[in-house]
Order: C-alpha cells, then structure tokens, then sequence
C-alpha cells in the first residue's frame, strides 16, 4: 500500500508547487506606500572632479617660436609625470627639424644679403671713381677755358666775349659736377648703410634662431614634482604629441600646500551654484577620506567637453585642509551644499503628482484612496519638503492607485469632494 501512494503524494505536492507559483494570479496589483520622514534636508549637486594645485609654477618651452611661423612643437622625449626634479634638471626634448630649416633659410638670406653688401661697396667705388675723373677732366677743362680768355685780349671783341662765356659754362659745369658728387656720396653711403642694415638684421635673426633653439631643451625652473599639461581635450602631453607655441607650457611644478578640485557642472544646475558654498570632498583613491572644501569660482561660460551630453560649466572648489595624500590628477566627488533644512517633513518624489498645476499625493484612507493636495518646498534629488497636505502618520502610495474613478479630492484651504 505504501508503495501504491507514493507517487500520487509527490504528484499532488507538485501540483500544490505549481498553483502557488503560476496558479494564484490574483487581479489585485501590489500597491507600494512610504511613509513621511522628519529630519534634516540636504540639497545638493554631485559631481566628480580632479585635484590640482592653486598655485604652481609652469615649465616653459621655447618662447619666441611663432615670431619664426612655427606654430606647433613635437615632444620628442620626456621624463615620467610625476619625477622629483631639482633646479636645472632634463624635463623634455623637443623637435628641432622645423627651426633647423627656419635657420638655414636664414643663413641663405644672410649670404645673399652679404653679396648685397659688397655688390654695393663695389657700384660706389666705381661710379665715385668715374665722378672724381670727370671733376679732374672738367677742372682741366676749365683751365683752358681761362688760357683762352688770356690769349683772347689781343682778338676782337666778338672773339673775346665767346672765350668769357666758354669760361663761365666750364666754371659752371665743373661747380654743378662738384655738388653732384657730393649728392653721389651720400646716396652712395645711404646705400652701403640701407643692406648692412639688411645684413645686420640676417645676422640677428640666426643669433635669436641658435638662442632659440637652445630652449628646446627643456630644464626645471626650480625643484618639486613634474605635472604635465592637459590638453584642450583633456589628454595629457606625451612624447610624440605637440604643443601650441602660443602657450608651449610643457609642465608645472605644483604647490601642494593649497589644493583645489576642478570639476564640471551641467547647465540645469549651474543655476544652483553660488561663491562661497561649502562643499563635501571624497577622494575615490582613498574612499575612507572626507575633505572640505568651498566654491570659489564659477564660469560664466559654459563649454563642450568630452564625455558630456550637453554644455557643462567650470566650478573650482578649493579645498580647505592640506594633507600628505592629496596629489593632482586624483579623481574627486564634490558634493556642493546648496541648501539644509535642518527639521522638515519630506517624501519621497515619487509619491507626487502634479495635475492642473497642483501638487498631490495619494493618501491611503482605509480602503480606498483620497487625492490630497500638498504645498512644496525645497526639493532634491530623492525627496520633496512638504510644507502642508500631510502628516507623519499618513501612508502614500509610490504610484498613482489602479482605480482613481470617483477618488476624493481634498484642496488646502477648503474641504471639497469631487467626484
């Protein structure tokens, strides 16, 4: 007999299984409440950011490269972000092939100029020497000009009169001739003086190319810890990627006495940011560690960055305390205080609803629902202050209930049911 009812049993509790678990559908949805909570209300903006330090001395590249149209430089080499350096030491090496061909176009400029200069020392000797034998031919010229004058007392009058004025032209001609010569020096001078002027200047230009070029090494200003420049893109510098000769910052040497974390804020809550705020500052290396900090600068402009959605705006947040651990580049979370409500009743977001530019909660009244209407307050991203509709005791649905035909609705200010 035991064994005649054995598998029936285990038939029958299978069934019972599968009724609790598929069987017992009930039309009745799950409706969930909360309750109201008392206490203190924070409203806040979260954010992530990055440490880095207020103050910090930058490590500059060549200065003076765009007065040669080079507009960008290559790293070739750099030590690793993050080195103790002293004064003096190797940071980075950049490309020199682009001034290199600045330098020999320079030098080609320079001999071209220095045949100038002699072309023209040679233009001045000869065309002077050609103006110093044409005086000393007119000065011959004029001499038998006064012997013929001399000879001519003894010729007619008519005779004697074409000699005085051969004499005068010659006397003329030779003081016309002189004053030229004089201009032709000068002209001669300004000349010579206008391509050494040009030759000087060659000259000068390789002189600033070779002192530039010395800068294209890259040495510590002072001792500390070696932090890269950012680009407009947020990635750091690395060997192989270029810099702006506009603002060839290479690195910086941070001052970790003061810190600030820079972070991003979007352009819905930016409007919640004010100078002055404090702030709550986590560290994601060390989650154990909480810092303060306040607000000290917000950006007017907002920006397109990597990684976002929308336009974001710079916030600077300084923190207060200096600590050992802190280093740039270490990832932040700031939590801006924008509000605190230190006892306020509130509930949870969901349990609101807004219809006809009212504010309602659906309150659990026995068996059936009622539409309160609730005056807001302060509000973040959770819950809502609720100033006046609701009690401590009061249970409110999540959701709007399944059946709200013919639900009650009660107005602050006056009670009345509408169905």
């Amino acid at each position: 007999m035991k064994k005649r009812f054995a598998v029936p049993s285990v038939v029958v509790v299978g069934l019972l299984i599968m009724w609790f678990v598929f069987g017992g559908e009930s039309t009745d949805e799950i409706e969930l409440t909360a309750t109201p909570q008392t206490g203190e209300f924070v409203v806040d903006v979260t954010s992530s950011g990055e440490l880095r330090a207020k103050n910090s001395k930058e490590i500059m590249g060549p200065q003076g490269a765009r007065e040669f149209r080079v507009n960008q430089l290559t790293i070739q080499r750099l030590i690793p972000e993050g080195s103790i350096v002293k004064e003096g030491d190797f940071i980075a090496e950049l490309d020199r092939s682009e001034i290199m061909g600045k330098l020999q176009d320079a030098q080609l400029d320079l001999q071209s100029a220095e045949s100038q200069v002699t072309q023209a020392q040679l233009d001045s000797t000869l065309e002077l020497s050609q103006a110093r034998d044409n005086l000393i031919n007119l000065e011959y010229a004029l001499e038998e000009r006064q012997i013929e004058v001399d000879q001519s007392k003894y010729e007619s009058p008519a005779v004697q009169r074409q000699a005085e004025i051969e004499l005068d032209k010659a006397r003329r001609q030779l003081a016309q001739e002189t004053k030229n010569y004089k201009t032709k020096v000068r002209q001669a001078e300004a000349k010579l003086r206008e391509v050494e002027a040009e030759m000087t200047k060659k000259q000068n230009e390789i002189q600033k190319i070779r002192e530039l070029m010395t800068q294209f090494t890259v040495s510590a200003p002072d001792q500390g810890m070696v932090i890269y420049q950012r680009n407009w893109d947020g990635t750091k510098i690395t060997e192989g990627k270029q810099i702006s000769a506009w603002n060839p910052v290479v690195a910086e040497l941070p001052d970790f006495s003061v810190m600030e974390s820079a972070t991003y804020i979007n352009e819905v809550d930016i409007q919640k940011i004010e100078l002055g705020q404090t702030v709550t500052i986590g560290l994601d290396a060390v989650p154990d560690k909480e810092l303060t900090g306040v607000v000290t600068d917000v950006a007017n402009i907002g920006e397109q960055r990597k990684n976002y959605d929308s336009k974001v705006f710079e916030v600077i947040i300084e923190v207060n305390e200096s600590d050992s651990l802190l280093r740039p580049a270490m990832t932040t979370s700031n939590k801006i205080l924008i509000d605190k409500v230190d006892d306020a009743l509130f509930v949870p977001l969901e349990t609101v609803h807004a219809i006809d530019s009212l504010s309602f909660v659906f309150l659990k009244d026995g068996a059936s629902p009622v539409m309160q209407q609730v005056e807001l307050g302060l509000m973040n991203e959770n819950a809502v202050i609720v100033q006046r509709g609701v009690s401590i005791e009061d249970e409110l649905y999540l959701s709007v209930p399944a059946d709200t035909s013919g639900i009650r609705r009660n107005y602050l200010g006056e009670s009345i049911t509408q169905k």
